[in-house]
């Protein structure tokens, strides 16, 4: 063989391996950022669930909301804790797997992560900590308040994380500097439609979730005839409230989303031949030759997974949202108590579907038209990158198990079980003698 020949059999070697390190560090990113998705739309959707039923109680004064509060808050808290565990595990990744991200354009981006660590993040861990703690303590409206300040701070942490997303699907508001993005319209980034459409539609997907995570343990509950069935009767009613009209608004959101995507994420969904030679032929005159598009298949597989998950919990929904009214069918009918109880993991796969519809039309982009994935990993090996891949994945695997073992566990038990707001026992006063 020529010294030539040798040479290339190398690069290819060399490019074969980069391109299994690649796609091993994408399949880490995957998997964990996926499985903190699911924490998070359950807490988004719990937490606003568990606001208004608080409200109720501290309104009406009512025994069986005050039993509610504390029955949907200790769920609430078991997700959380578990969720915090999956954020903090998966921050690691960007120092570990993808430093030519955070050099080029951390200091844009990465405005948007420290606001939501440092405001939303502490801060909504803290009222949660006073909420907790505060039981049989406080006054109950200030209680109230902070259980809405939790709700209302979730909802800014998922803001500013769909900021830093948007910015890296849409990059706006800064230049380029001796090679790296600096921030100049922080304004712009704030208000990018890829941001401000994706933080709406994951809002409202995880009311879905929240209102079928009710819905359902208040259906296994019902069936199993439970004593406290007045309250898991409301809680039904609750869920199933919530969830039929933010499966409608979910739709709207995700039509306004759509009008947000890259020309290549809109190629590959439609799969247009001519649409996608297109986009291929724009990327490929401004950077040189290269395969500029993203996976068709992956694309059309998470947005068809999507939609048709949609219409499934849309034919649940609805005909629940009548049957909610009639009392003998809320407490008998086990047909419908089974479809609600095996409808709760739907609403978490149709958010994983539009995860992949919205991450992988990205690519093969880490910052759509300006960084490429293979160009903003850190300097690893294949074997790095596999050891991290397994360590990571053998992680999140337990952490999800954990967490559903306790919320199954927790649910299950009812009302039996919930420590949350117990009133101490207090110790009788010793009578002195004389």
């Amino acid at each position: 063989m020529t010294a030539a020949g040798r040479r290339g059999g190398r690069n290819r070697a060399r490019k074969l391996v980069g391109m299994d390190t690649v796609d091993l560090a994408r399949l880490q990113f995957a998997l964990t950022a996926g499985a903190h998705f699911l924490f998070v739309a359950l807490t988004l959707g719990l937490a606003t669930l568990l606001a208004a039923v608080q409200t109720a109680a501290t309104l009406s004064g009512k025994d069986v909301h005050l039993r509610m509060t504390r029955f949907w808050g200790q769920l609430y808290i078991i997700n959380y804790a578990m969720g915090i565990v999956t954020g903090l595990v998966m921050e690691f990744q960007l120092g570990l797997s993808w430093s030519g991200l955070t050099n080029y354009a951390g200091d844009v981006f990465g405005s948007a992560l420290a606001i939501e660590t440092l405001v939303a993040f502490f801060v909504e861990s803290t009222f949660l900590g006073l909420w907790i703690f505060g039981w049989n303590k406080l006054n109950r409206w200030a209680h109230l308040a902070l259980i809405w300040v939790v709700t209302l701070t979730a909802y800014a942490s998922a803001f500013w994380i769909l900021v830093a997303n948007g910015f890296l699907q849409n990059p706006v508001g800064h230049v380029v500097e001796n090679g790296r993005l600096r921030l100049t319209d922080f304004g712009a980034m704030v208000a990018n439609p890829a941001a401000q459409a994706a933080f709406w539609h994951v809002l409202v997907g995880g009311l879905i979730v929240g209102g079928f995570f009710m819905a359902g343990v208040s259906a296994y509950h019902l069936r199993r005839r439970t004593p406290e069935h007045e309250v898991f009767r409301k809680s039904l009613r609750i869920g199933v409230g919530v969830a039929l009209p933010a499966t409608f608004l979910n739709a709207v959101f995700g039509g306004i989303s759509f009008q947000t995507l890259q020309p290549a994420k809109s190629a590959a969904w439609s799969g247009s031949a001519s649409m996608l030679a297109e986009a291929q032929a724009e990327f490929a005159a401004r950077f040189g030759p290269g395969d500029y598009l993203p996976d068709v298949g992956w694309v059309r597989t998470g947005g068809m997974v999507m939609i048709m998950l949609w219409l499934l919990m849309l034919m649940v929904a609805g005909p629940s949202f009548l049957l909610m009214f009639v009392k003998p069918a809320v407490y008998r009918f086990r047909l419908w108590h089974w479809v609600l109880t095996l409808m709760i993991p739907v609403p978490f796969l149709a958010m994983m579907g539009g995860w992949v519809f919205r991450e992988m039309g990205r690519q093969p982009w880490v910052v759509y038209g300006l960084l490429r994935t293979s160009e903003a990993m850190s300097p690893v090996t294949g074997a790095q990158a596999a050891l991290s891949l397994a360590a990571f994945a053998t992680v999140f695997a337990v952490l999800i198990a954990v967490n559903t073992w306790l919320l199954a566990r927790y649910a299950r038990r009812g009302l039996g079980a919930v420590a949350l707001g117990d009133r101490p026992i207090e110790a009788p006063v010793p009578v002195p003698s004389f």
